[in-house]
């Protein structure tokens, strides 16, 4: 098993938007049988941590390419996805691998 996250440096005073979007995006790989339920939280401003980041994380049985042949994207996260690019200014993904229990 495996968890995903996704880092997002965002604008200054846009992580609570980016946050929602990236809220939404989850839902919809959720919902469309793609990913585990996403948890999406931020750092800085009245908590510890790097100011303007959002972070979105989920589970998966195996690490896949998003660019692989069979990957088709859900066309509601589209909009979604371009303007949460628009509120990027840069964005990193990091993988962990959890112990079995």
């Amino acid at each position: 098993m495996y968890l995903i996250r996704r880092v997002f440096k965002v604008k200054p005073g846009t992580h609570r938007r980016a946050a929602d979007l990236a809220a939404q995006i989850g839902k919809i790989y959720e919902d469309a049988g793609q990913r585990s339920p996403a948890r999406v939280y931020w750092s800085g401003g009245t908590v510890p941590g790097p100011a303007n980041t959002v972070y979105m994380d989920w589970t998966d049985d195996v690490i896949r390419s998003p660019y692989r042949s069979d990957n088709v994207l859900p066309d509601a996260m589209r909009p979604l996805a371009q303007e949460l690019r628009e509120l990027q200014e840069e964005t990193s993904i990091e993988f962990y691998q959890i112990l079995p229990e």
